[in-house]
């Protein structure tokens, strides 16, 4: 079963991606939903290890980019793929997303399309 972090302030968006996940595509992914960057590193230290984070960008306290730059900072951390998720649709964070990420995809998010990116990701993170 592959470990996904969701990190996302909205408490509606990890339901609703965990919950179609869990009707989906049940027994293959556990979905790990928690709702600050902080809290995202206190499960990382004792030691729940994700093989993919999906990442909000604005998040209040410590949004994507905050949280992004302290899991590439840390040994322990720094391959753990990542995909941005977020409802921003403008270029500047497109471009940034998908060039220091491993994907960008935008809200409202499609289970299937995410499903198909989350393996594209891995399959690339295995190589």
């Amino acid at each position: 079963m592959k470990k996904i972090m969701l990190v996302d302030d909205e408490q509606d968006q990890i339901f609703s991606i965990k919950t179609g996940f869990e009707q989906e595509y049940p027994n293959e992914y556990e979905i790990i939903g928690v709702e600050s960057g902080k809290k995202c590193f206190k499960l990382l230290e004792k030691s729940v290890k994700p093989d993919l984070i999906l990442l909000d960008i604005m998040m209040p306290d410590m949004n994507g980019w905050e949280v992004f730059d302290k899991l590439r900072a840390d040994q322990s951390w720094k391959k753990i793929p990542v995909i941005f998720i977020t409802a921003r649709s403008d270029d500047l964070a497109a471009n940034a997303g998908a060039m220091i990420a491993d994907d960008y995809i935008e809200k409202p998010i499609d289970i299937k399309d995410l499903k198909t990116r989350i393996e594209n990701v891995l399959n690339k993170s295995k190589k």
